[in-house]
């Protein structure tokens, strides 16, 4: 089965952390990431720019409507997201608890939903509504 880790932390000015640190936190990510590698659970996953990057989107009585940065203000922002296959939970659970950001944020883990194989890319939910 499919899971996303969504990984959720405090957004750090990068000015604030030494080139050590970087190195050693991009270190323990590829450490993690090889470990999803060599068993062959790693289907994708990225890091995201900071939430000032972000824009949300909004479509309100046919209207879009577009707010500079995330939906919401929070402390812990989303950092990045892995997509991996796994027998089940636990395993999924298990996976997440190796993912560095755990030590200082949270993960989720969120099932994919899967369809039947007979609905087509444009059947599903997120297609329609485009």
């Amino acid at each position: 089965m499919k899971y996303v880790l969504l990984i959720y932390g405090p957004e750090v000015d990068p000015a604030t952390i030494s080139p050590e640190e970087v190195t050693a936190e991009m270190d323990a990510y590829e450490s993690f990431t090889q470990h999803l590698r060599e068993r062959q659970a790693n289907l994708g996953g990225e890091a995201l720019e900071p939430t000032s990057t972000a824009t949300t989107v909004r479509v309100r009585d046919g209207q879009l409507q577009t707010t500079d940065g995330p939906y919401v203000e929070t402390k812990e922002a989303l950092g990045g997201f892995y997509l991996v296959e796994a027998k089940d939970l636990d395993e999924a659970i298990d996976f997440a608890s190796r993912i560095p950001g755990a030590a200082n944020g949270a993960i989720e883990v969120r099932p994919v939903m899967e369809f039947p194989e007979e609905y087509s890319a444009s059947a599903t939910p997120a297609a329609a509504a485009g």
